[in-house]
């Protein structure tokens, strides 16, 4: 039997201003749906260190997407022609709890992903990668990871706690999550608390590219390098808006100047097609700091591109 595609609901249907408040105006599924992709919230910032907000990312994110359309005009991916693609809504995250929330997100992208659907996720702060990251390798094995950031994630702890959005990298190494040799972490910047901040991701085998590196030249030279590095298994996006230039993304947690462009985090997801990509993130979007809409507006895009690189999606 075909499987029922759908379709984002039309601006020339209904008002751009008007619809569903789903990402994209899709429908609105059950995990029960038969989905190849779902775009999933996770209304979570307990875990952030400086500014808060996060928690209202999934929302403004998916009012944002309103803006989008089905084809990819760049790189001529037509997602919706060939993937079954809904909003499955939020993870009823314990907004009182870190470690129960932790628990309660691992257990509904479990769910999820023994459905086969592929998650995109709006974030939350960084802190949610981890239990997405633990679900993921219970189906998958070992995940190759791509990470945009301004900061590597890999504290050791932070005000003595081992879990929050400054160490979910640190513990992904120590629980065995990544397949190391298939990491690269790219846009770190800004100032440390060590000489060494950026080292420990290197002697674990990750390809760190500091912001520096990125500066005045296009990133598809680089994206070729990567996917090279990264292939041969399962591979997982995680991109903190951070990562580019406040600039550009303003409305986040934790800022830091020198950043990437939008066109450079545009080539970073276009350059992982053709990669096995098992899921992706868009976290530490912060709405109150977010005054003109354009940080949300910007994740909803880049969650976009990560649906337009998944594997089996034609180009028209």
């Amino acid at each position: 039997m075909t499987k029922e595609l759908f379709q984002p609901l039309s601006g020339n249907v209904m008002p751009r201003f008007g619809g569903p408040a789903t990402f994209m105006r899709l429908p609105a599924c059950g995990y029960e749906a038969n989905l190849d992709a779902a775009f999933i919230g996770v209304p979570f910032d307990i875990g952030t260190s400086n500014r808060p907000g996060a928690r209202l990312a999934p929302r403004q994110i998916r009012d944002e997407s309103r803006m989008l359309r089905p084809y990819n005009m760049a790189t001529r991916a037509a997602p919706f022609d060939a993937l079954r693609v809904a909003d499955v809504g939020d993870v009823p995250i314990n907004t009182f709890n870190l470690l129960k929330s932790i628990d309660i997100i691992e257990a509904h992208y479990d769910r999820l992903l023994a459905t086969g659907a592929i998650p995109l996720t709006m974030g939350g702060d960084h802190t949610i990668v981890l239990p997405i990251l633990r679900a993921l390798k219970r189906r998958h094995g070992p995940i190759g990871l791509v990470h945009v950031d301004a900061h590597a994630d890999i504290n050791d702890d932070m005000f003595g706690e081992k879990i929050a959005h400054g160490t979910p990298f640190r513990r992904a190494v120590e629980e065995g999550l990544l397949d190391c040799s298939r990491v690269v972490q790219i846009g770190l910047r800004g100032t440390g608390y060590a000489a060494d901040d950026f080292d420990w991701p290197r002697e674990q085998g990750f390809r760190v590219v500091q912001a520096e590196e990125c500066w005045y030249k296009s990133l598809a030279p680089l994206m070729n390098e990567v996917a090279d590095r990264v292939r041969g298994g399962p591979v997982y996006i995680s991109f903190d808006i951070d990562g580019l230039d406040p600039a550009y993304a303003p409305g986040t947690g934790t800022v830091e100047i020198g950043g990437l462009t939008v066109p450079q985090g545009l080539e970073i997801i276009r350059g992982c097609r053709g990669l096995d990509i098992v899921g992706g993130d868009l976290v530490e979007v912060s709405p109150p700091y977010d005054t003109t809409g354009n940080t949300a507006l910007l994740g909803a895009n880049l969650l976009y591109e990560m649906l337009c690189v998944l594997p089996g999606v034609p180009t028209r």
